[in-house]
């Protein structure tokens, strides 16, 4: 599987952004390190979405910034990212959603859904609509599809790995695999 073979699928003992444990973790950030793995993913995600008069491709920073990018350019549209600053989302460097504007959200690898939620209602504030929503990895068991509400679409499905409360954590208890914090959001709670 391409995941494989990019690094992306990551064996250990993992700190979640949601504060549990789980022993797998996707780092998909390894997809984008090689155009030979991010293109054809990207490629068959615009492909899922060619029909819908999609005008922006935006991606929450930092994961979805190259994503962003070639899945617009696969579409021939604009694209865009919203980052954090002072922690909520934003458009920054001078990025704007006109009103009415067809936008495509993407994210990398989607678990729980929150900070594409989170850019779903930064769009429609400003009066964009969100016609789809587009990952390259599905980890949420279909919980994201009825979070989002709208029209999503994933390239791989994959179940989660099993995720522990720290308390809880069979890792921990075993003590012999040191706990790793990857990704770039720091941890609930």
């Amino acid at each position: 599987m391409i995941l494989e073979e990019a690094g992306a699928a990551c064996q250990g003992h993992f700190l979640l952004s949601s504060g549990k444990h789980s022993s797998k973790y996707m780092q998909c950030a390894r997809i984008f390190q090689n155009s030979a793995f991010a293109e054809p993913l990207c490629k068959e995600l615009a492909e899922k979405f060619k029909t819908d008069g999609v005008e922006i491709v935006i991606g929450p920073a930092i994961g979805a910034v190259q994503m962003a990018y070639e899945v617009a350019r696969h579409l021939k549209v604009e694209n865009c990212f919203a980052e954090r600053a002072e922690g909520e989302f934003q458009f920054r460097r001078g990025f704007n959603i006109k009103k009415g504007m067809k936008c495509l959200l993407v994210e990398d690898v989607v678990t729980t859904g929150g900070s594409v939620l989170e850019v779903k209602n930064l769009v429609e504030s400003m009066g964009g609509e969100v016609i789809g929503i587009g990952v390259i990895v599905d980890r949420s068991n279909g919980k994201a599809e009825k979070k989002f509400n709208t029209n999503f679409k994933s390239v791989i499905e994959m179940n989660v790995a099993q995720a522990y409360a720290p308390e809880e954590c069979p890792l921990c208890k075993e003590g012999k695999i040191e706990l790793v914090k990857p990704g770039s959001r720091p941890p609930r709670g």
